[in-house]
């Protein structure tokens, strides 16, 4: 329940609180009990509601600005300029702290002037675990379990919630930006104050209701999860072993046999079928301008083709969930390798063929390649039981590369790419019927 009472004697209940936090301080002092004030360690464990709202600014709804007075004193985040704002707001509470778990429909800065905000945060697709609100509610976007003392019983995903969870504090001069959508939880200390912006995010300016974007978020991001899943699963290509163009294995092995010869050889430990794909995936690298020339002759010659011909093509490469994989020759043979075994692979390439392996990723990957081998490196942390181990790996991994950060890009725009074609298969195939 929400009392309203003057700014005044808002803060005069602060002040007196603080007093009494104050006496009782110097009490434990004398009694030799010293507590370093932390703002991480039991923060927040009152959720008592002294606390004040109230704004500076409201773009809807001008009377309810009761401190518009302080509009000049607040100066605007410069990345911010030009944002047409929803609301600014003031936020003080005078004691231990805790909000609801909730999402807002509108991109929050969260400014902390003074004291300790802690801020736990959830994406919008850990919603599953959140257990919203029914959506004929008030608070329908508000999380129905506690956080703190979760019911399992009745919330049987609300086990997997903090797995999803990443928590941030606040002091005195931090920002944070929590975008539209994402739940989050606010602990604030003794005596905070805080300011926040919100304005609305480009696809909340298209909806009338909050709940409009998270429904349309929810249905995308399951139909994006199924179409990634067809796209990159080995069981929905049938004979895929067909379809590529692996080397026999005694011609692998031929290839190689002046490295398995040596002592101590990176190639000794692999599997067979692992040097096999090794073998390809190098034979690939070393034929890539064969490839790209093929790829410019084919170019050319569907320039030549109608342009009505040509969209039509696009359009039904679009819908085709194999047609990113069967370009990406590179994806079909990573596909096939078990994770642990892949590492090995990498690994064995970093001291064999260093250069090799630059060109394979910077130069050879594909959208599909990139998002397989990036969920292969998912399973090999999974796999992997000491952290140690995984950080070395990747320290190895990346230092084949001249420019680490150019891998890592490389790395991020393929995997951006592949997200943008799956999403464009989810419009052709669900809404342009």
């Amino acid at each position: 329940m929400q009392v309203s009472i003057p700014f005044f004697a808002f803060i005069q209940k602060c002040k007196s609180y603080l007093s009494r936090m104050n006496v009782a301080s110097d009490s434990s002092k004398e009694h030799g009990i010293i507590k370093k004030p932390d703002c991480t360690v039991g923060m927040c464990s009152s959720s008592s509601q002294n606390s004040e709202q109230v704004s500076i600014m409201n773009a809807e709804n001008k009377e309810r600005c009761s401190l518009e007075v302080l509009k000049d004193d607040i100066q605007e985040p410069i990345f911010l300029k030009g944002k047409s704002f929803s609301s600014i707001n003031f936020w003080m509470n005078g004691a231990h702290l805790r909000s609801s778990t909730h999402y807002d429909p509108h991109h929050n800065l969260l400014c902390v002037v003074a004291g300790c905000k802690k801020v736990t945060l959830w994406p919008p697709s850990a919603s599953p675990f959140l257990y919203p609100m029914p959506v004929y509610g008030e608070a329908s976007n508000h999380s129905s379990v506690s956080i703190e003392e979760p019911d399992y019983s009745n919330h049987a995903r609300a086990r997997h919630m903090k797995e999803y969870s990443e928590s941030v504090i606040l002091n005195c001069g931090d920002v944070l930006f929590i975008p539209e959508g994402w739940y989050h939880q606010v602990d604030s200390d003794d005596l905070t104050i805080a300011v926040n912006f919100w304005w609305k995010s480009r696809l909340m300016t298209q909806m009338l209701e909050h709940m409009d974007a998270y429904y349309i978020r929810r249905v995308l991001s399951r139909l994006v999860d199924k179409e990634m899943s067809i796209m990159v699963q080995k069981d929905a290509f049938g004979n895929l072993k067909d379809c590529t163009s692996i080397q026999p294995m005694d011609k692998a092995l031929a290839g190689f046999q002046l490295f398995n010869l040596q002592k101590g050889s990176p190639l000794q430990n692999l599997e067979p079928s692992t040097l096999q794909a090794l073998y390809e995936l190098i034979s690939l690298v070393h034929n890539g301008a064969e490839v790209v020339n093929q790829n410019d002759i084919t170019e050319s010659t569907s320039q030549d083709k109608s342009s009505n011909k040509r969209d039509e093509t696009t359009k039904i490469a679009a819908a085709d969930d194999l047609s990113l994989l069967y370009k990406d020759p590179v994806a079909k043979i990573i596909l096939l390798v078990k994770p642990l075994e892949l590492r090995s692979m990498l690994l064995a390439m970093v001291q064999a063929f260093p250069r090799t392996l630059e060109a394979l990723v910077l130069n050879m990957l594909g959208p599909v390649g990139a998002e397989i081998l990036t969920r292969k490196f998912d399973e090999m942390d999974q796999q992997t039981t000491k952290e140690e181990h995984r950080a070395e790996f990747y320290k190895t991994f990346y230092s084949v590369f001249e420019d680490q950060y150019a891998a890592m890009d490389a790395l991020l725009s393929g995997k951006e790419s592949f997200s943008f074609q799956v999403f464009q298969n989810v419009i052709d195939k669900y809404l342009r019927h």
